[in-house]
Order: structure tokens, then C-alpha cells, then sequence
């Protein structure tokens, strides 16, 4: 082993072992990368060594740069607007309304209000990318009712925290945004590419919900007294989904026949979101205040994350850390298909330990070179991705989903409870996975289709 691969696996198994401390993420990458600099320039000054290339402070202020260059990103822009969209949205009543109704309509169901959970979550989705507020709010609205109907607890939790997460593949995600940044791909294309694999994931909740139902019907009964159905109960919950509807098309539809950037696509969200919570009386000055904090600590949360991701990204491929992982990738004797699912597998693990956003902006930027060296589709393998990486919210010890519902839950729901609940969740959301790796079209088909090959 050559000595600028020594230091590449030492910089990454001090990162691993780093995490451990619960250090902020962001701090962590950039402490390391200033400590990495600094030994490489006492090293060169003081010893004659010549480590890697980064042998002067003059040489790291590329990362000054390298900021400036996202800071000036239109496409990030996106971000905020899209963040402000989605907490508007989750106080404007709409989820209230339809839960209320959907309750009505789907609750006489074997399962219904499950079902219902999983149907909110899908349109939640739609219209908002905001992982733990959907989650919060899915779990206050429904785990009452489903409690008081004598839901089996795993049953309650596993598909309040799945469908919570759903807003974090299905478009507009903010995920999809970041990824097409750091890899100079259309978000367009992502989000078009994203949509089938997303959508079909909430087909394979709703499927699960209604066999488990049918099979274990005391962990999902339904009610005695439900009223009959009738036109005026479906007429209402058709009216009560038109205004998530109409944001989605508003930020979707103009986004996928061109007529506004993912940018303008946003502000129009964020506009659209803010008329629905006037319309149903539950905007004022106190509430626009706590959204637009709130925006705003999510969006430097993010671009703290970014600063650290930038800075630690310099130094790896300083030490030519790219080189490394091309040929550690290269060498692995699976062929092309193989390496791209010992990827997969690599990001699911590391979804036990990091979060969306640390693997998209370090790990993404390394393996995709490979892979498109390898004549793949770079917008399918991204997507690949995106789905890989929505089980990092659900799997153990940092599945932030659990923790989001954890804190809400009645006292009598355990974390074990939790844990079981979501495990036949993430073995779907691995199932979808192997359904896009071997037919590839579930992602590339509607991009082409709307703007060709």
C-alpha cells in the first residue's frame, strides 16, 4: 500500500471512529480536515515530507472558493423555499382535513386507518419534503384513533414512521435537490426519475397494510358502528385532498412541463402553501414567526453540513482519495453490476451511523464518477440512491424518524414497539430497491419519455 493510501484510510477511519463522540457533524468534518492540513504542512516545512498536495495554508483557501461557488448555486435557493413550503403546509389544517375525512371514508376498511396513514403520507409527500415534521404530524393526527380502535401498537408506529419518510424520496425532496448539486444533474430529471420508485413504495405500504390486516386482524380491526357510506362521505374527502392536490400541481406540474425551474417551482410552493393556511384561518404574525425560524435553522443546519462536507472533500481528494476509491472499486472482482450493489450495500450500512445529507455530500461524489465510468446512468443510479438512503431515517441507532415519533408517542409505546414496527417497512423499502436495480426503466422511463433520451 502506497503512502497517500495510508493516509486516505486513516483520514476515513478517524471520521468513522470520530462519529461515535456525537460531535455536530458539521464541526467534525471541518475539525478534521484543518487537523489533516496542519500536520501536512508541519510535516512538509519542519521533516522535508512531502505528504499530498495541500503542503500550504494558501493552498487549503481553495476552499474559500469552493464555498462561494455553492453560496452563489441558484438551484440551492431552492432549499429554503422548499423547507418553508413544507412547515407552512403542516400548519395550514390541510393534513387535518384530511385525515378527518379519509378517517370517515377508509376507517370502516379492515385496516383503514392505517390505510389512510399511508394515503396521507403519500400526498404529504407530494407537496412537502420535511421528513420529521410529516412523521410529528402523522403521529399526532392518527396514533389517538388508531389506539382507541385497538391497533396492535408495532402495526401503529412502523407505518406512521414509514410513510413519514416518504417526503425525503418522492419530489419535490430536498435530498434530490442537494444530490443533483453536488453531482451537476437536472433536478428535473431526478425528480421525473424519483416519482415511479416513490409512488410505487407507498403501493407496497398500502398492499402491506391490507394482507397484514387480513391476516392479523386483531392487530387491525374494524369498527362496529361505522356509519354507511355514502356519496356526501366520498364527495368530502375528494374536496378535502383538491388543495394538496393543487400545490403539487402548482410546484410538480410546472417543474415537469417546463414552465418553471425547481427555484421558481419553490417560491411558487412556498406562496401556494401560505395561501392555504389563510384560507383555513390558521395563519397570523406568531405562526409565520416559529416557520420562518425554523427554516431558517434547518437551512443552516444544511449549509453547515456543506461548509464541513466542502472542506473534508478538499483534503480526501488532496490525498487522492478519488484515485483510491476508483481502484478499490474497480479491483472488486463482481463486475460493474456488482460493484453498483456493493455500493448500495455500503450506503445502507452506512445509513446506520450518518444521515442523508453526510453520505450525499461525501460519499455520492466519490462512487458516482465510478459508476458512470462503468457506462451507467448516473440519473438511475442516483435514484438508487434516494431510496437506499430513505432507510437511513428508519434503521437503527439514528433512524431520526424514530426518534421524531418517539417523541410524540403515548407513554404506553416502547421503542421496542417502534423497532419491530418498521422492520417489515425497511424490508420494503429494500424490496423497491431491487425492483429499480433490475428494471432500470421504473426510473429512466417517464425522464425520457417527458424530454427524451
Amino acid at each position: 500500500m502506497e503512502a497517500y493510501e495510508i493516509l486516505v484510510v486513516i483520514y476515513l477511519v478517524l471520521f468513522i471512529a470520530l462519529l461515535f463522540t456525537g460531535f455536530p457533524i458539521a464541526w467534525l468534518l471541518g475539525g478534521l480536515s484543518l487537523l489533516f492540513v496542519a500536520t501536512s504542512v508541519v510535516l512538509y516545512e519542519h521533516f522535508d515530507v512531502d505528504t499530498f498536495l495541500l503542503d500550504s495554508w494558501q493552498d487549503y483557501a481553495i476552499i474559500v472558493d469552493r464555498i462561494w461557488a455553492q453560496v452563489q448555486n441558484w438551484l440551492l435557493v431552492a432549499l429554503p423555499m422548499f423547507i418553508f413550503m413544507g412547515l407552512m403546509l403542516d400548519r395550514s389544517g390541510v393534513a387535518e382535513k384530511m385525515m378527518a375525512n379519509f378517517v370517515v371514508l377508509l376507517g370502516r376498511l379492515r385496516g383503514g386507518l392505517a390505510l389512510t396513514v399511508v394515503l396521507i403520507g403519500v400526498l404529504l409527500a407530494a407537496s412537502t419534503g420535511i421528513v420529521g415534521a410529516s412523521v410529528v404530524l402523522l403521529a399526532v393526527l392518527s396514533l389517538p384513533l388508531m389506539m382507541q380502535s385497538h391497533y396492535g401498537k408495532p402495526l401503529a408506529t412502523g407505518v406512521v414512521a414509514a410513510s413519514g419518510t416518504l417526503g425525503i424520496l418522492i419530489p419535490p425532496s430536498i435530498m434530490l435537490v442537494v444530490m443533483a448539486d453536488q453531482l451537476s444533474l437536472s433536478t428535473s430529471d431526478l425528480f421525473m426519475g424519483a416519482l415511479i420508485p416513490g409512488l410505487l413504495l407507498g403501493l407496497c405500504y398500502a398492499v402491506f397494510v391490507l394482507i397484514y390486516a387480513a391476516i392479523f386482524p386483531d392487530e387491525a380491526p374494524a369498527p362496529k358502528d361505522a356509519p354507511p357510506l355514502t356519496a356526501r362521505i366520498v364527495l368530502g374527502a375528494v374536496w378535502a385532498v383538491m388543495p394538496a392536490f393543487g400545490l403539487i400541481l402548482a410546484v410538480l406540474g410546472t417543474i415537469f412541463f417546463g414552465i418553471a425551474t425547481p427555484t421558481e417551482a419553490a417560491g411558487v410552493g412556498a406562496f401556494g402553501a401560505t395561501l392555504l393556511a389563510i384560507a383555513n384561518r390558521r395563519f397570523n404574525l406568531k405562526m409565520l414567526r416559529e416557520v420562518c425560524i425554523q427554516t431558517s435553522a434547518t437551512t443552516g443546519f444544511i449549509l453547515a453540513i456543506f461548509v464541513g462536507a466542502s472542506a473534508f472533500s478538499v483534503v480526501m481528494r488532496s490525498l487522492g482519495g478519488d484515485e483510491f476509491i476508483a481502484d478499490l472499486l474497480g479491483g472488486l472482482p463482481f463486475g460493474p453490476s456488482g460493484v453498483v450493489l456493493f455500493i448500495l450495500f455500503i450506503v445502507f450500512l452506512a445509513g446506520f451511523f450518518l444521515d442523508w445529507l453526510e453520505i450525499s455530500l461525501i460519499i455520492l461524489p466519490l462512487v458516482a464518477p465510478v459508476v458512470k465510468e462503468l457506462g451507467f446512468d448516473l440519473v438511475w443510479f442516483t435514484v438508487l440512491m434516494a431510496v437506499c438512503l430513505q432507510t437511513s431515517f428508519l434503521t437503527p441507532p439514528v433512524g431520526f424518524s424514530l426518534f421524531y415519533l418517539k417523541g410524540v408517542v403515548p407513554p404506553q409505546i416502547s421503542m421496542t414497539h417502534i423497532y419491530r414496527g418498521i422492520m417489515p417497512f425497511v424490508l420494503l423499502q429494500v424490496s423497491v430497491l431491487v425492483l429499480c436495480f433490475f428494471w432500470p426503466d421504473l426510473v429512466t422511463w417517464l425522464p425520457k419519455a417527458i424530454y427524451g433520451p
